[in-house]
Parts: C-alpha cells; sequence; structure tokens
C-alpha cells in the first residue's frame, strides 16, 4: 500500500472540500442562495472520497499491515478532520445569512409600504 500517494490524495480532497465550502459561504455572502446547494453537494463527494481512503488506511491498520505512520499520513489526517470542523461552522454561517437575508427582505418591504403611504397621503 502507498501510504503517501493515499496521504496526499486525502489532503487534495480536504484541500477541495475546504475550497467549494468557502465558496459557498461567498455565495451566502453575496445573498445568492440558489448556487450554495451545488457547492454543499461538491463538498459532501470531496469528503466522502477522502473519509473512504482513510477508513481503508485505519482497515489496514488494524490487520497489522501498516508497517509505519509518515507525518504525511498524520498531516492528512490532521487536514481531513480540520475541514470536517469546519463545514460545521461554514454550515451555521450560511444559516446565519439565509435568517439576515430574509429578515432583510421583511424590512425593505416594510419601509416600500410605509413610502407607498406617505405619498398616498401627501
Amino acid at each position: 500500500m502507498d501510504i503517501e500517494n493515499i496521504s496526499m490524495s486525502i489532503i487534495l480532497q480536504a484541500g477541495n472540500a475546504k475550497k467549494y465550502l468557502y465558496e459557498a459561504l461567498k455565495h451566502a455572502r453575496n445573498a445568492e442562495f440558489e448556487q450554495i446547494e451545488t457547492k454543499m453537494r461538491l463538498v459532501s463527494k470531496e469528503l466522502l472520497k477522502a473519509h473512504k481512503l482513510q477508513t481503508k488506511l485505519i482497515q489496514e491498520d488494524t490487520k497489522g499491515e501498516l508497517e509505519n505512520l509518515p507525518i504525511l499520513l498524520v498531516h492528512a489526517q490532521d487536514h481531513l478532520m480540520s475541514v470536517m470542523s469546519e463545514r460545521s461552522l461554514v454550515e451555521e454561517m450560511i444559516a446565519m445569512y439565509s435568517s439576515q437575508n430574509k429578515l432583510r427582505k421583511k424590512v425593505n418591504c416594510l419601509v416600500e409600504g410605509m413610502n407607498v403611504g406617505k405619498k398616498v397621503d401627501s
């Protein structure tokens, strides 16, 4: 088993997931909510690939088939777990942006309604 190549694949897929996470967050910040779901599906796809590789390594290790664990694998594990944690935070931030956007629309409607009423009274 080529632990170094598997480690690099985990890093690459976690990095891709992180990129998509922050693209989704940018869409939320810009109130482009229709594009978020696509990005989040890509996040899930990349994290699933990385997690499958990680599971494969764990299974090999439990069989005693891994002689050593290189620092690159430790880095890959750290990177993957960080992105998984960031995913939870970004999902919460997207929900907050969504709520904020809905409130902004309601306030704008109320203000517009008040302005229309003033014009009618004048």
